[in-house]
């Protein structure tokens, strides 16, 4: 049987490279970290650069490596059940980031114009499967989905499988933000979609839209694009924060220790808040004078406007902008599915993004 583990990574592509890097750069106490992935050139890289960086920094962690499809039936339970690991970091997905910053074909078209939402499917459908399979195999594990949480964790949640809450996105901005502020910044606390996001892949003189709701020492600011002005992020995915951003979290989890900051889809809530680790658990640290309820409303009301909805019984209805280019293109997705039916519904997106990828915008 292999030894357990503190901290499993599914997936072998930038963004778990760098959460492993960084974890090995910051660790003050053991930590038995595993990767797992199906391609043996990346996960022997991943492995050697952790070990490298474990000496560099002189941090006490180890590392091992899984060969795992997770394409094929059962192979996320049976590695879950040896290795039963604190934390799960699901970092695979069906669906690059990197399409953000694509473009010449159809599909790249319709994911810009309609949004990310357009891949919720690809990236809920791995996540879903490791839910289900730790579930089974390891239940006192935690899951922390790095693949498009603010909607895929709704999708996961709304499927009754257990999800923790994601990285990236909201901790984004909330780092950036926060690093701005100087050497001893003022506690930042922040409400953000990840719809918010593509302001600051512009130049600020070209930032418009609606903004993430941002309080500094519990006082909402009145204008985040004029008071963060020198924030600029890169027009890909910027994996440099948004892989590190779940690192002190993680150690938190696996070390016992109280931790604040800010994640998406914390139980699987659409979009970003500030959370409070205690206790083994997680929950909202919200602001003075705004309450769960109006948090989730704020959140919510993006994907009503443009992306994808989770009504109460499972149903996911696309809407706005997304919701026309998908009739366009295929009334039937167009329609929409219930979560039950993801496997089904992600056959039928496989093969429209096939036939849009295969045509010029």
């Amino acid at each position: 049987m292999d030894p357990a583990c503190d901290i499993l990574i599914f997936g072998t592509g930038s963004f778990a490279q760098r959460i492993a890097c960084d974890l090995a750069a910051t660790a003050s106490a053991p930590v038995a970290l595993a990767i797992a992935g199906r391609n043996a050139l990346r996960l022997a890289w991943i492995t050697t650069a952790v070990q490298a960086r474990a000496h560099m920094f002189q941090r006490p962690v180890t590392i091992s490596s899984h060969a795992v499809d997770l394409a094929v039936e059962g192979a996320a339970g049976d590695l879950l059940g040896r290795l039963q690991p604190a934390v799960v970091v699901q970092a695979a997905s069906l669906q690059a980031g990197a399409v953000i910053a694509h473009a010449g074909t159809a599909w790249a078209r319709l994911v810009a114009e309609g949004g990310l939402s357009a891949t919720a499917v690809f990236q809920a459908l791995l996540t879903s499967r490791i839910a289900r399979a730790l579930a089974g195999a390891a239940p006192d594990s935690r899951l922390i989905n790095g693949c498009f949480p603010d909607v895929a964790n709704g999708i996961v949640a709304a499927m009754g499988l257990p999800v923790t809450c994601g990285i990236g996105n909201i901790a984004i901005l909330a780092h950036a933000f926060a690093g701005s502020l100087g050497p001893k910044p003022a506690k930042l606390q922040m409400l953000c979609h990840y719809q918010n996001l593509a302001a600051w892949r512009r130049p600020s003189p070209q930032r418009s839209g609606p903004q993430p709701r941002v309080w500094l020492d519990g006082g909402e600011i009145a204008d985040s694009y004029q008071r963060f002005a020198a924030v600029q992020l890169t027009p890909e995915p910027v994996i440099d924060i948004s892989g590190a951003s779940g690192v002190s979290l993680l150690l938190a989890m696996v070390q016992g220790q109280d931790w604040t900051g800010h994640v998406p889809g914390p139980a699987g809530l659409p979009g970003g808040y500030p959370v409070a680790w205690r206790a083994g658990g997680l929950d909202l640290d919200l602001p003075p004078g705004l309450d769960r309820v109006a948090a989730i409303a704020w959140n919510s009301r993006y994907e009503a406007d443009n992306g994808l909805c989770l009504s109460a019984d499972g149903q996911a209805r696309y809407r706005g902008r997304l919701h026309e280019l998908l009739q366009a293109e295929s009334p039937q997705l167009a329609a929409g599915f219930h979560v039950g039916d993801l496997e089904e519904v992600w056959r039928a997106m496989l093969a429209l993004r096939e036939a849009l990828l295969a045509r010029p915008a």
